[in-house]
């Protein structure tokens, strides 16, 4: 028979014993009486029970502590814990369940926890019920429960529950989500509110979109409109002090005239800064690039601020050896830019002198930076005065303005016009010793040795033009009789045959019965514009290849592409420029010429 071990509790209890009566002074064995090996055997079973007791009860003790801990934790967790029956009664429900509710536990056991579940909540609860106890897994809802008399809005919670693996029971913890729910609803609330004001917003900036939009197209309407009505007269007056300077006026006539041509060329680069800032305002500043011969373009900067700068008794130079001879470019824009800072030397140097000096800052295979500077010898400017100096309506101050006159505009057009051309401006000056006012510009190349053809002012176009098209057919079309009179008087003193039409109707009219050679097209006309005009006339059969050019006061790069969208082939603004009148006419009776069949 297999030996048992001893029970390792029952030898250390022993071995308690024994110390305990080896303690208490009895002799573990007396001799070899059995009388007094009993006794020993006695005390020690006694002892053994006495020290049993004693773990018992401790045992007792700890298994008691832990059950009131573990009731404690059951009671007030943070969080409702009940379990039900098949039928959905209450078998136990703890204290944080029943404060939650606004009761006492022991008014829960035994009644439906159906009772406590707001009427809203009903099928959702009894769905989640049914599905745990017919072994479908844990269930989670969120339910409303009414939270005792005294109360009247809901509770909500999320109950979640798992089905007891001992019978057919039901456990559920029971989530109070009353605040985070009145938190979402707010959320949700703030949310809504904000997304309407967000579109209330959207509706409110499209709106003022909308109207900005056409606030501009207004602005551009009337600036176009007004445009043109001040460029037809202007085109009348500067036409007819051309043509009266080219009679052989007396001396005393001659000066008149002069002194009304500077005011005309005046009124008209007012015009020209006020339009050129709306384009640039509007972002619809278009360049204009072509091969110019520098010499040419300074030449008509000279001749342009010759008077002036005569009338002031100032000494002018120029000096641009450093520079190509032909670049590639808006050349118009160029002019434009060294005018303004020459117009502002003068008006700013009472003794002295302007010079123009151009330099080249870097260059490439295909293109060049250079830098022209205006030097003066006039009143300076002190840093305060140079701060924002560019900016739009911007003088040293208000006496300059009173005195030297100006509107302002020119050079931060200069500024938007360098930043085009892929540049800089800029001012160097010391109060009273005068000022430097530099741009730059990165203009396109032209191989060396290469004369470019078609360059302005290379040649006489005039000349060219009366020997090579003398006796060419060309219809003007213009309702205003004092601007037919000036285009007529420039065509036929270099050849050409002239008829009139005085709107667009009459026009188409003559073209049916007669072949012109060109036709110049004004665009605002009564009866029938000249965009309506051009397009009925290129449904001519003789008319498809025939060069038709806009001659007209709208400036804007919409009106220039809306006479090429209608079948015009240019455009010669007003007032108009004779020679570059004859350089356009030239141009396109060349290529009229190349493209009519030889006979």
């Amino acid at each position: 028979m297999a030996k048992v071990p001893p029970d390792p509790q029952s030898t250390a209890l022993r071995r308690r014993a024994l110390q305990r009566v080896a303690i208490d002074g009895v002799p573990a064995a007396v001799g070899d009486s059995n009388a007094h090996r009993l006794l020993h055997e006695l005390q020690v079973h006694q002892i053994e029970l006495a020290l049993q007791n004693d773990e018992l009860r401790l045992t007792q003790a700890e298994t008691q502590l832990a059950l009131q801990r573990y009731a404690d934790l059951y009671d007030f967790a943070p969080f409702g814990d009940l379990t039900l029956d098949v039928n959905g009664g209450i078998l136990r429900a703890n204290q944080t369940l029943a404060a939650l509710l606004g009761t006492e536990r022991d008014t829960l056991l035994g009644r439906r926890f159906v009772d406590v579940v707001h009427a809203e909540s009903h099928s959702a609860f009894a769905l989640a019920l049914h599905r745990v106890l017919a072994g479908q897994g844990r269930q989670t809802v969120e339910i409303a429960l009414a939270a005792g008399p005294s109360s009247r809005d809901p509770l909500y919670a999320r109950l979640e529950l798992t089905r007891d693996t001992v019978g057919a029971f039901a456990r559920a913890v029971v989530i109070d989500i009353t605040e985070a729910r009145r938190l979402q609803t707010e959320l949700d609330g703030y949310r809504a509110s904000l997304e309407g004001l967000v579109d209330r917003r959207t509706h409110e900036l499209h709106l003022a979109r909308n109207a900005a939009e056409a606030a501009n197209r207004a602005k551009t309407t009337f600036l176009a409109t007004m445009s043109h009505e001040i460029r037809t007269p202007m085109n009348a007056i500067i036409g007819m002090t051309n043509l009266l300077k080219r009679d052989a006026p007396t001396p005393k006539q001659l000066e008149r005239l002069e002194i009304t041509s500077v005011a005309a060329r005046h009124l008209l680069s007012v015009i020209n800064d006020v339009l050129d800032l709306s384009k640039i305002e509007a972002g619809k500043l278009v360049l204009h690039e072509t091969d110019f011969a520098l010499a040419h373009l300074l030449t008509g900067v000279e001749q342009q601020m010759a008077e002036r700068v005569a009338k002031a008794g100032l000494q002018f130079s120029v000096v641009v050896d450093a520079l190509p001879a032909f670049l590639h470019g808006d050349a118009t824009r160029l002019a434009q830019m060294l005018l303004n800072y020459l117009s502002n030397a003068v008006s700013f140097t009472q003794h002295g002198t302007i010079a123009l000096v151009g330099s080249v800052l870097e260059q490439t295979a295909s293109d060049v930076l250079v830098k022209f500077e205006v030097h003066d010898t006039g009143i300076g400017l002190s840093p305060d005065q140079m701060a924002g100096l560019f900016n739009t309506f911007q003088q040293a101050d208000d006496a300059t303005r009173q005195h030297h006159g100006g509107t302002g505009l020119g050079l931060a057009i200069n500024r938007h016009l360098a930043e085009a051309m892929g540049g800089q401006v800029g001012v160097h000056s010391t109060l009273g010793q005068g000022s430097c006012f530099w741009i730059t510009a990165r203009l396109g190349r032209i191989g060396a040795g290469m004369v470019p053809a078609g360059v302005p002012g290379l040649v006489d176009d005039a000349a060219i033009l009366q020997a090579r098209h003398a006796g060419c057919r060309v219809l003007v079309v213009e309702d205003e009789p004092v601007n037919r009179l000036v285009a007529t008087e420039f065509l036929r003193p270099v050849g050409l045959v002239v008829d009139e039409a005085e709107n667009g109707a009459l026009a188409l009219q003559m073209c049916r019965h007669h072949t012109y050679d060109l036709v110049l097209m004004d665009v605002q006309m009564p009866v029938m514009d000249g965009i309506a005009a051009t397009q009925a006339i290129r449904q001519l059969p003789a008319y498809a290849e025939v060069p038709i050019l806009a001659m007209t006061a709208n400036a804007f790069s919409e009106d220039r592409r809306a006479c090429i969208a209608a079948g015009m082939n240019g455009h010669v603004a007003k007032p108009v420029d004779p020679a570059g009148l004859y350089a356009k006419l030239r141009k396109w009776l060349d290529i009229a010429e190349r493209g009519r069949p030889r006979q």
